[in-house]
């Protein structure tokens, strides 16, 4: 995967993300074929347990965009560019990208939508491939007083339009819409020419994004309705270390197999 095929995606097939944060998550999602791997922000709550993403360093997002790229030799990866990383002047974003860029990512997300259409055109100029990011933002989300469906009222779709208008005009080359009512995203969709990537946006974008924990049901602290859950391993990992723990505690575990005799190799 590269840009030049995700642009030329749309209208003929549908495009696929899907979170990841470690080596074995890049490693399983190159391996399930997924077209976009999103190394996210995310990785504040779903992973260190912060209460939200704006906490999130370059630092943690570098360790984890590494651990990904060397599961991932071969995938399309896309680093979330966290908050205080661009806001607070172009040479530190161009700063940011390059640490990105050189340590494996393929393209950077920002969020926002006609606030940072300067700041991406400034970015693609420069030869970093952007990914846009308009309807819910965290990093935004407490100039709105929290995390709102967005598309619900004419202001919201004024700006939702104006923004993905500037994103494509910058020069992004795709724009994730996050929690867009469905008609809205769909308008929005068929109205720009690069592709549209829905979490949580309906049916009508060029693409779905899930993130690793909610689509393979880690994630037990919250279950919204746009997710669908493919598996439930929540369940399946508590269940292995209970069991583990029962033979540890009864000497079921470790038995004659699990023991070295001296001539063994590891």
């Amino acid at each position: 995967m590269n840009i030049r095929e995700i642009l030329e995606s749309k209208g003929k097939r549908k495009l696929s993300m899907v979170s990841a944060y470690s080596y074995f998550e890049g490693k399983f999602a190159q391996e399930a074929g997924v077209d976009i791997i999103l190394v996210g922000d995310s990785i504040g709550t779903l992973v260190m347990g912060k209460k939200d993403a704006l906490s999130v360093t370059m630092e943690e997002m570098l360790w984890s965009l590494k651990a990904v790229r060397r599961g991932a030799r071969n995938g399309f990866i896309v680093a979330d560019m966290p908050f205080g990383s661009y806001q607070s002047s172009r040479e530190k974003a161009v700063d940011n990208a390059i640490s990105f860029m050189r340590h494996g990512a393929n393209a950077l997300k920002i969020e926002g939508g006609y606030e940072t259409a300067d700041l991406i055109k400034y970015l693609v100029e420069r030869g970093f491939p952007v990914m846009g990011h308009v309807g819910i933002t965290p990093h935004h989300a407490n100039l709105e007083g929290g995390y709102q469906i967005q598309g619900r009222d004419e202001k919201s779709v004024k700006r939702l339009i104006e923004s993905v208008s500037d994103l494509e005009d910058a020069g992004a080359f795709a724009i994730m819409l996050e929690i867009v009512v469905e008609d809205v995203a769909a308008r929005l969709t068929s109205s720009s020419s690069i592709p549209t990537i829905g979490l949580g946006s309906g049916r009508f974008c060029d693409g779905q994004f899930l993130r690793w924990h909610d689509l393979l049901g880690v994630n037990d602290e919250s279950e919204p309705i746009y997710v669908k859950k493919y598996a439930s391993l929540k369940e399946t990992i508590v269940n292995a270390i209970r069991e583990f723990d029962t033979d540890v505690k009864t000497g079921r575990f470790p038995v004659e197999g699990n023991a070295f005799e001296g001539t063994e190799e590891i």
